[in-house]
């Protein structure tokens, strides 16, 4: 179908003009008068109008199909590999967010069993200490006593009430030999003044000791402030 819409000369008209065209059968110079400045205007329409309308339906039927061209399979073609790699891109990235959820899913489990875990070793570093402290207190308490029997704990030896001992009761540690010997003397006496002394000869005796008084013992082994 031509892309010119044009009025076409009626058939009778156009040959009316083609006949004033033709020049005279005996091949005489047509006389010059016959054609007239307006007819001679239609006649050059005319023809116009003919070449129009030949090259038009000349175009309609010649033009190609672009989509048939080369050029268009090669755009067709590099539209569909294009298209082919986004998807297979899309594909890869799909796959890929698949594995990142599973990982980072996977990665919060364990971060919340190491959360749980550590909690319970911060419990169990708490009891720890807790008995820990409780172990030194006794540990001091034991030390402390095992001091102050130690402070309060004399051998042989004479010792000076108020100064090297305190006053008080003290006790033999355990059962005493037959050469056991104690004595009590007033301090600075030199022994000299014996206030109170004893050859046991066995058993665990006892002496109550004051200020002012030096206790001297022999062979008898500790004894312990009561």
């Amino acid at each position: 179908m031509s892309n010119f819409e044009t009025e076409p000369a009626p058939a009778a008209h156009i040959k009316d003009v083609m006949n004033e065209a033709k020049p005279p059968s005996d091949g005489a110079e047509p006389p010059t008068a016959r054609v007239k400045p307006g007819r001679k205007k239609r006649i050059f329409t005319a023809v116009a109008v003919l070449a129009l309308l030949a090259g038009a339906t000349a175009v309609g039927t010649t033009l190609p199909d672009p989509k048939s061209s080369d050029a268009y399979a090669s755009l067709a073609g590099e539209k569909a590999s294009i298209e082919s790699e986004r998807d297979s891109a899309k594909s890869s990235y799909e796959s890929m967010k698949s594995k990142y959820d599973t990982l980072q899913n996977g990665m919060a489990a364990r971060e919340a069993k190491v959360t749980a875990r550590e909690t319970e070793v911060g419990k169990a570093d708490a009891a720890v200490k807790t008995a820990e402290a409780a172990v030194k207190v006794r540990e001091e308490a034991v030390t402390g006593a095992e001091k102050t029997k130690a402070a309060n704990t004399i051998g042989d030896g004479t010792w000076t009430v108020g100064k090297d001992i305190e006053a008080g009761t003290y006790r033999a540690a355990a059962d005493v030999g037959s050469s056991c010997y104690w004595g009590i003397y007033a301090t600075g006496s030199n022994g000299s003044n014996i206030i109170e002394n004893d050859l046991p000869g066995g058993g665990r005796p006892t002496v109550a000791l004051s200020g002012g008084q030096d206790f001297k013992s022999t062979r008898c082994g500790k004894w312990e402030k009561q």
